[in-house]
């Protein structure tokens, strides 16, 4: 109310300052006509001014914020994969029932192109996963996910991801898993239906992980092929990668 209240009577001087200056206008030269003219070409001309302020500028400076937010976001992703993400994708191949298949989809190279990344992404989207709780290391999970908690919730007090909802949506996913498992004092001897829960969980955040793994990997292939160079040398799908540039 207050702000309304400012801005009305901001209008009101303002439209009082523009009346007092044409009356001095009239006082000063008597010619009505003079003004009228002027005074009707420049009101001609607001609407041409709203298009160029609104349409045209206002949509170039949202566009450049927009990108210059992308980019912020694109460094806590980076750092979310550097810290926890990468090392997720390796831990969750064990959970995983037919590793093989998704693993030869993914081992993504230099000689990638965006149509690369669309189809696999595409193809990602009807795959079948199957995970099995009991097939990995859960403890080594669960330790893994407790170490990182802190650095989770730092993620997510980040007002900026609001602007990422899928990045965001992952990050619940792995923070669910940690409470899930936070909760749990022995892991190794859970009843199946327990299990079968846990493999829900895994394979709810497994999923989100890939997409986001996928969309960041050619984030650095467009914009930051030093640093696509290292992370295609430690791809978690590739059995062989290493970070080591052979002869």
């Amino acid at each position: 109310m207050k702000r309304l209240n400012w801005q009305f009577l901001l209008g009101t001087v303002l439209i009082a300052l523009s009346a007092t200056l044409y009356f001095i206008h009239y006082a000063i030269f008597k010619d009505a006509h003079h003004i009228f003219v002027f005074l009707l070409g420049d009101i001609a001309f607001v609407p041409v001014e709203v298009l160029l302020v609104t349409l045209i500028i206002h949509r170039l400076l949202t566009e450049r914020e927009k990108r210059s937010m992308l980019k912020k976001l694109n460094m806590v992703i980076g750092i979310f994969f550097s810290e926890a993400g990468t090392k997720l994708l390796k831990l969750f191949l064990e959970f995983n029932a037919s590793p093989d298949k998704i693993q030869n989809d993914l081992i993504v190279t230099a000689d990638w192109t965006g149509q690369n990344f669309s189809a696999i992404s595409s193809h990602l989207k009807n795959y079948n996963y199957r995970f099995d709780s009991q097939k990995g290391d859960m403890e080594h999970l669960q330790s893994f996910l407790l170490e990182k908690r802190s650095f989770l919730l730092s993620l997510l007090q980040n007002p900026n991801l609001l602007e990422h909802e899928s990045f965001t949506d992952l990050l619940w996913a792995v923070f669910h898993l940690t409470e899930e498992l936070a909760h749990r004092t022995d892991v190794k001897n859970l009843p199946a239906s327990d299990y079968e829960h846990l493999s829900g969980d895994i394979k709810r955040m497994y999923v989100l992980l890939i997409s986001e793994w996928l969309s960041y990997m050619k984030h650095l292939k467009d914009d930051y092929p030093y640093l696509f160079s290292l992370a295609v040398r430690t791809n978690p799908f590739n059995p062989s990668a290493s970070p080591v540039i052979q002869a």
